[in-house]
């Protein structure tokens, strides 16, 4: 029957108004609908109070509201790092990751099921790409975590959106999250308390330099150069090196925003003092900011971190050459804190 009803999980209220109003429903019972779903987690007709009964008993038989599942969960052994397994109506999964930082709570979401993009040091890639996120679903993930922090008084202060998939490869339906999340019916979130990190999809970057969004945007680069880098991500082989950097430099012309560009760290790999050097070079003088992220390995890739002597060096190489520069705070290390672990060890453990 659930495919009969209209989902409203996702829609803006003009867009609810649109299902709502052959039920003779106002302009303003959309936004009040709008509220209750975004703003206090309800997902029951029936509970939505300031509705007369049979307005409810009218939306219920007419209209659905996403509900997640929980699959499993997993807790840092210090106590800031959550990571859920969140399960969609059609049994698919994503993780979402909690991280209890200095400055607030942050929340890093999925917005794909696997991924497609196929990088050599990623968990999520390794089954593929399932399918797209629709908007509703990657704002469900947020408002599942806010509602655990409202249980003591807490909220989501910030977003990355840096978990399973490539987000500019699911480009409408991340805009509409984007755009959702903002409204003042829903977490009313500021677009600068936004990171979005893609792998480089050049035509997409500049799409989203258009958007007038001052959300900041974080671009995995992974090596200086262009053999390299085709080696660890094959998107490099459409969008090369050069391609990326004169993207990001347009989305900071554009935007004012600085680029933040994603390096991990894998020895032996791309952690030589000749990377470094090449690095600097790449980015000297450019609006940017390099993040170090030291490998959390995948055992099926079969790729390892550094030495902490190796990563030093490479840092302080950087900062000698005046390149903006810091090391990922290291969150949740012991359980399984890279991307599409969790939910490819459950899977397996399902299979």
């Amino acid at each position: 029957m659930n495919n009969l009803r209209t989902e409203l999980f996702g829609l803006f209220a003009s867009e609810i108004f649109e299902v709502v109003k052959p039920l003779g429903l106002e302009k303003y019972r959309a936004k009040q609908i709008a509220e209750w779903m975004y703003k206090h987690g309800v997902r029951q007709f029936d509970a939505m109070t300031n509705l007369s009964k049979g307005q409810r008993e009218e939306l219920a038989g007419k209209c659905i509201v996403l509900n997640l599942g929980q699959k499993a969960a997993q807790y840092s052994g210090d106590g800031r790092t959550s990571k859920f397994l969140l399960s969609f109506p059609d049994e698919v999964a994503v993780e979402t990751v909690l991280m209890r930082q200095p400055y607030g709570n942050s929340i890093c979401i999925s917005t794909q099921v696997g991924c497609a993009m196929g990088c050599a040091f990623c968990a999520s890639t390794l089954g593929g790409l399932e399918r797209n996120l629709t908007g509703g679903e990657i704002l469900a993930q947020v408002l599942y975590v806010n509602e655990l922090l409202k249980q003591t008084g807490q909220k989501v202060d910030s977003i990355v959106i840096m978990g399973s998939g490539e987000p500019l490869a699911n480009y409408d339906n991340v805009l509409r999250f984007l755009r959702l999340i903002h409204e003042p019916y829903c977490l009313n979130l500021s677009y600068r308390n936004i990171t979005l990190s893609t792998s480089g999809l050049v035509p997409e970057i500049d799409r989203l330099a258009g958007e007038g969004l001052p959300i900041t945007l974080s671009i995995s680069l992974h090596a200086p150069d262009n053999q390299l880098r085709t080696r660890l991500m094959p998107i490099n082989k459409r969008y090369p090196i050069e391609q990326i950097i004169a993207a990001g430099d347009r989305y900071a012309a554009k935007t004012g925003r600085r680029i933040t560009y994603e390096y991990t760290l894998i020895a032996g790999v791309n952690d030589q003092p000749s990377h470094a050097r090449e690095l600097a070079f790449l980015l000297k003088g450019r609006l940017a900011n390099i993040n170090l992220i030291p490998i959390n390995p995948v055992p099926e890739r079969g790729l390892l971190r550094p030495k902490a002597k190796e990563i030093a060096r490479f840092e302080q190489y950087l900062k000698t050459e005046r390149i903006s520069v810091t090391i990922r705070r290291e969150m949740g290390t012991d359980i399984d804190a890279a991307c599409g672990q969790l939910r490819h060890k459950v899977g397996r453990s399902n299979g």
